[in-house]
């Protein structure tokens, strides 16, 4: 009778320790918190993606960030890089329609990506993974987190930029005005 109460409690001991390691796991993502105030910041490059056909525009906050682009230095904690997504208004072709500055026209608000860094964040990732102080969130048009974005794949995809904070536009930045 002991050795079933002691398999059921390592048992009930095992699940509870995959459960906490599988919320743990989870936690980066839920770090990160919509940044309402995100057009507030500073508008420092707009892309345009034809594989995809959007236009996306990237901001970033506070201001203190951008200056520390520009003296090549990592970003300071509290920084919040936003990219909203946009799908390009298309043509009868399908193709995105081109504006007068040769640039793809917005339309419809797709969705946002938001990375965060916060002194301490990042630390519970293997050495392989972890992007600085650095998380991760999609977010849907309408502002709610996006639970079907593989947010590993944030990770593994900003992972060799770590000669600039982990942020592709890391050189945008350097040449951003506030």
């Amino acid at each position: 009778m002991k050795t079933g109460k002691s398999i059921a409690a390592s048992a009930a001991i095992a699940c509870a320790a995959a459960s906490l390691l599988a919320a743990h796991a989870r936690a980066g993502g839920d770090n990160v918190a919509f940044p309402e105030n995100h057009a507030n910041g500073v508008l420092y490059t707009t892309v345009d993606r034809a594989d995809n056909k959007q236009f996306r525009e990237l901001f970033v906050s506070p201001p203190a960030a951008v200056e520390a682009a520009k003296k090549g230095e990592p970003m300071p904690s509290g920084t919040v890089v936003t990219l909203v997504q946009y799908a390009a208004l298309l043509d009868a072709n399908g193709n995105p329609q081109i504006g007068p500055n040769g640039r793809f026209i917005k339309g419809n608000l797709v969705a946002y990506t938001v990375m965060e860094k916060r002194t301490g964040w990042g630390a519970e990732y293997t050495d392989d993974m972890r992007n600085g102080e650095w998380e991760y969130q999609a977010f849907k048009a309408d502002k709610t987190p996006n639970d079907k974005a593989v947010l590993k794949n944030c990770f593994a995809c900003h992972k060799p930029l770590d000669k600039q904070d982990f942020v592709f536009s890391f050189d945008k930045l350097k040449t951003a005005t506030k």
